[in-house]
């Protein structure tokens, strides 16, 4: 008989739940999965450990028997991101479920490297690797994050190397994973604290370098991303060159050694004090020089007669005042000789054609009280007032017959003549 379902008057006997749960669970069959070993160890040739998910926070348990260990790669360890084929087993008396493997390899790197390639794309078309949106670093940090595993060789090689380049600068060390499931996580969250913080001038991200698979971590997505958007400059110094994580990519400076990263970072105190020493003795050597060819210009200055003798430029140019002056007055009074010639021309010239000058000659002018000029005996009939105007002055007179011309003796008898 089937069983109803269970009820509060009418409950499962934990056995019938149990399997119940072992049936379903045995319908799912073999899976193959990937994942990355987060846990691995070995008890009396078996293998237990647990399988993380890739991108989420999930995980599974799985046990591998001795049996199916002597065919899998014997290199497999935790860390490594692997694929393997599962079948979900629940273990009825103990309400455990766990995954059998039957089959466990590595992920092909074909697989990885055509992913990381394909965000490589992404990330390059976004402009994250553009070289225009790299911050320069700062000449001289005073204060420096440092993202490093904890008592790690890379954290001991960057303290060293800067301190004995420039002893006064500052760290500010956050220690975090650099292998495994955590580092994508704790070098996000480091990065972002010490970007955080006002101090801090440059941020360092160093580990000593590994296997490609190791350094996983730092070609994901998020944490890429994490330090394109930082503000603080970051230096990559993840010190694997073959291979380039996309944080390096992504960093403002990549550096090929946590060492190389450090004196990248920090100048040599002895280096600069040299390179000041040598700028101030160029400086003073052109100093020298520039006042030694001033003080040739002035000895040569001094040198020329207008300054070996003071009255030499007073004299010449009195001299030459003198011959401006004389030919000045000669010239004025040439044009007033001129001038004054071409006036009496002129007067004489005026005078000859003036009025008076014919009246000075015995003639006179006769005009009739209305002002008219009497040119001919018949504009003045007998009777006629007139003026007649001549050298000293002008008088009254009244017009008579016509007497004889002596121009025209024949045509004037008989014609008025002035009384």
């Amino acid at each position: 008989m089937v069983p109803g379902p269970p009820t509060l008057d009418a409950p499962w006997p934990v056995a019938l739940l149990s399997s119940k749960i072992r049936g379903w669970i045995d319908r799912l069959g073999t899976a193959w999965v990937e994942g990355e070993i987060t846990q691995w160890g070995v008890s009396g040739g078996n293998v237990y450990g647990k399988l993380k998910d890739l991108n989420e926070d999930a995980t599974i348990s799985f046990t591998i028997w001795s049996s199916v260990k002597a065919r899998i790669p014997a290199d497999l360890k935790q860390g490594d991101r692997v694929i393997a084929a599962v079948k979900p087993n629940y273990w009825v008396k103990g309400g455990t479920l766990t995954m059998q493997v039957s089959d466990m390899r590595h992920v092909g790197l074909g697989d990885l490297l055509e992913r990381l390639e394909r965000l490589r794309a992404q990330l390059a078309a976004e402009g994250l690797f553009a070289v225009e949106r790299k911050k320069r670093l700062p000449f001289l940090p005073h204060t420096i994050g440092l993202v490093t595993g904890k008592d790690s060789d890379a954290e001991k090689d960057v303290l060293r190397n800067a301190q004995l380049r420039w002893p006064q600068v500052r760290f500010r060390v956050v220690h975090a994973a650099v292998q495994g499931e955590r580092t994508v996580t704790e070098v996000t969250a480091a990065i972002r604290t010490l970007d955080a913080d006002p101090e801090v001038e440059v941020i360092i991200v160093a580990r000593g370098g590994g296997d490609f698979q190791n350094l996983l971590g730092f070609s994901d997505e998020t944490l890429v991303r994490a330090a394109a958007a930082a503000v603080t400059p970051i230096v990559s110094a993840i010190g694997h060159e073959a291979d380039r994580p996309l944080l390096d990519e992504v960093a403002d400076l990549r550096a090929s050694t946590p060492t190389d990263a450090a004196k990248r970072v920090v100048p040599d105190v002895a280096e600069e004090l040299a390179r000041v020493q040598q700028a101030r003795a160029r400086i003073g050597t052109r100093l020298t020089h520039a006042i030694a060819h001033e003080i040739d210009r002035i000895g040569h200055l001094r040198t020329r007669p207008v300054l070996a003798s003071p009255y030499w430029i007073v004299d010449s140019r009195a001299q030459e005042l003198t011959r401006y002056v004389a030919r000045g007055v000669e010239l004025v009074e040439r044009c007033v000789e001129k001038e004054t010639t071409r006036i009496a021309e002129l007067r004489g010239q005026l005078r000859a054609l003036s009025p008076q000058a014919t009246l000075d000659r015995g003639y006179a002018i006769v005009q009739t009280d209305a002002g008219h000029v009497v040119a001919a005996p018949a504009q003045a009939p007998a009777g006629t007032g007139l003026r007649v105007t001549v050298s000293g002055g002008a008088f009254a007179a009244v017009a008579g017959d016509e007497v004889a011309s002596p121009a025209h003796p024949a045509d004037s008898a008989g014609s008025p003549a002035a009384k």
